[in-house]
C-alpha cells in the first residue's frame, strides 16, 4: 500500500517521537536544575562570583562569607551555617528568610529545591 521509503519514514517518526516523550518525562537532575534555575546569577567555581557569590562549597559555610561578594548586611548579619535545611527555607523564601538579602527569585517547585540541594551537596 505504501512503499517502502514512506513505511521507513513514519516508523523513525514515531520512534523518535517516543524517544523524546520518553526523554520529557524524565525529570531534570540537580545539575541541570542548577544551571536552568540559578546559573544565570550564581556558579559552583570557586572565586567566581556573578550577580549572586559562587556557591563552591557553599555547605557548612558562613553565610556571608565569600571573599569578593558584596553582600546584604542583612545576610551577613543573618548569622547561620548553609546546610540542607537553611539553604531550603532561604531558596523558598529568600526576603522572609532574611529580611533585607539582596537575593529576590521566584522559588522552585520543591522537588526542584531538593535536587539543586543534592547538587550542590555532591559539590563537597
Amino acid at each position: 500500500m505504501y512503499p517502502s521509503f514512506l513505511k521507513s519514514a513514519i516508523i523513525a517518526l514515531v520512534l523518535s517521537s517516543a524517544a523524546g516523550l520518553s526523554a520529557a518525562q524524565t525529570p531534570p537532575n540537580g545539575e541541570t536544575l542548577f544551571r536552568q534555575r540559578c546559573g544565570s546569577c550564581h556558579t559552583v567555581q570557586a572565586g567566581q562570583n556573578r550577580v549572586g557569590p559562587s556557591l563552591h562549597g557553599v555547605f557548612g559555610r558562613r553565610a556571608g562569607a565569600v571573599a569578593g561578594y558584596s553582600y546584604s548586611p542583612a545576610l551577613t548579619a543573618w548569622g547561620q551555617n548553609w546546610t540542607a535545611v537553611n539553604l531550603e527555607r532561604y531558596v523558598a523564601g529568600a526576603r522572609a528568610t532574611v529580611p533585607g538579602t539582596k537575593m529576590s527569585i521566584v522559588a522552585p517547585p520543591p522537588a526542584q529545591r531538593t535536587e539543586i540541594i543534592r547538587y550542590l551537596q555532591s559539590l563537597r
